[in-house]
């Protein structure tokens, strides 16, 4: 087994949050800022007696293989810049350690690294530098890196002028490109226009599949993590939630915005549904499955259960039931489960709805309106599909399956 090329060991980062009193005049201010002084004089401050502590991250323990890419997710404020920094070796961690095997070339911001000062061209060289490398080996590298961020007309400019999207596309491009064992990169990227950012994707990957050099990529754009990276960590109010496969990690972090399982009681004098769960691990991976558990007093000769996908709004987009799409199986008795599988959804990203119906052949007898709720973030393709409609404008191909309950 290799060894890993950051390992990052009970990582802790303690701020202080300072909460100063409201000064209403010259003189309460003049009176405040002398009481100050004579009590630093009298008494050595200690860190603590500076505000309120705060943790932006806490026992945060992981590792990462070389030639590895991994995304780091999280909602804003759960630290994900805040790990970036110290792997990046721009702030100390308060406790723990975070051990880097290579050189790491980092974009965290706009402008980072970079003298404004200076000219585009003096840039290259000045990052160069700072990443260790000599002036032959920059030079060899210099038109590569000009022509990938597409500011030739303005190499001799100084940067201080470039727009946002300048300074991106030539701060990323001089990462990328002058040899890091490790490429970090936080959400900066979403400041380029979009054919740009594809561009970026692309060389990510190729660094790390063709050249076996290993990327930390940061986003919120949770399609270009499953595009690109292999493995990922949530981070989740400054703790590490969960680590694994990237399709597993954001099937994880659906789970708090969402309400992917929903149970009911059963009903003594009819059949019922008790149980409603989205699959988040398919869902992350652009498929739907949803699992629907019943039990009935009376055995159901079938079972029929029908499902409708809707907008938050209350329009159905798709519906399908086991009359329109029969199971191989059909399903009979008091307790079962009834799932409907919708490989690679053809939804665009947001956020819907599901609701259930269960009846047999002759009658409905339960229904859960908008029973289970999900974010949908959509694959980069699709396949084309006939316009099969049958509930809402479009019917997806799908299928069912059935089991006897336990």
């Amino acid at each position: 087994m290799s060894t890993p090329i950051i390992s990052v060991e009970n990582l802790g980062k303690r701020y202080y949050l300072s909460h100063e009193k409201r000064q209403d005049t010259l003189r309460d201010s003049l009176t405040h800022g002398v009481r100050g002084l004579l009590r630093r004089f009298t008494h050595p401050v200690r860190a603590e007696d500076e505000g309120e502590e705060f943790w932006a991250l806490r026992d945060v323990s992981f590792e990462v293989a070389p030639g590895e890419v991994v995304g780091i997710i999280g909602r804003n404020g759960a630290g994900k810049s805040t790990l970036l920094k110290i792997l990046s070796r721009i702030t100390e961690p308060s406790v723990g350690r975070a051990t880097i095997r290579g050189r790491v070339a980092s974009l965290l911001e706009v402008g980072t690294g970079f003298h404004p000062e200076l000219s585009g061209r003096e840039n290259i060289f000045l990052n160069g530098a700072i990443l260790g490398m000599s002036r032959a080996e920059i030079t060899r590298k210099f038109d590569e890196i000009v022509a990938f961020a597409e500011v030739e007309r303005f190499l001799d400019t100084q940067v201080k002028h470039y727009s946002s999207g300048m300074y991106v596309r030539l701060a990323f491009s001089v990462a990328a490109h002058l040899e890091p064992e490790i490429l970090i990169v936080d959400e900066v990227l979403a400041v380029g226009d979009a054919q740009f950012q594809k561009k970026c994707l692309g060389k990510m990957r190729n660094v790390a599949t063709s050249e076996g050099r290993t990327v930390l990529f940061v986003s919120h754009n949770l399609e270009a993590l499953r595009a690109i990276c292999q493995t990922g960590v949530l981070l989740e109010a400054g703790r590490v939630k969960t680590t694994g496969p990237i399709l597993d990690v954001i099937g994880a972090y659906h789970g708090p915005q969402s309400e992917l399982h929903a149970t009911f009681p059963a009903a003594t004098d009819k059949p019922s549904i008790t149980s409603v769960r989205v699959d988040p691990v398919r869902l992350a991976a652009g498929d739907l499955a949803v699992e629907v558990h019943f039990e009935s007093p009376v055995p159901l000769r079938p079972a029929i259960v029908g499902f409708v996908l809707s907008t938050l709004d209350g329009r159905p987009v798709f519906g399908s039931n086991m009359r329109t799409h029969p199971p191989a199986t059909e399903l009979e008795g008091r307790i079962g489960i009834c799932t409907i599988t919708v490989p690679q959804l053809g939804l665009h990203s947001g956020d819907y709805t599901a609701s259930i119906w269960l009846g047999d052949r002759i009658q409905d007898y339960d229904s859960r309106m908008e029973a289970v709720s999900f974010a949908f973030v959509s694959p980069r393709h699709y396949p084309n599909r006939p316009p099969l409609h049958v509930i809402g404008p479009v019917d997806f191909p799908c299928h069912w399956t059935t089991r006897p309950g336990p």
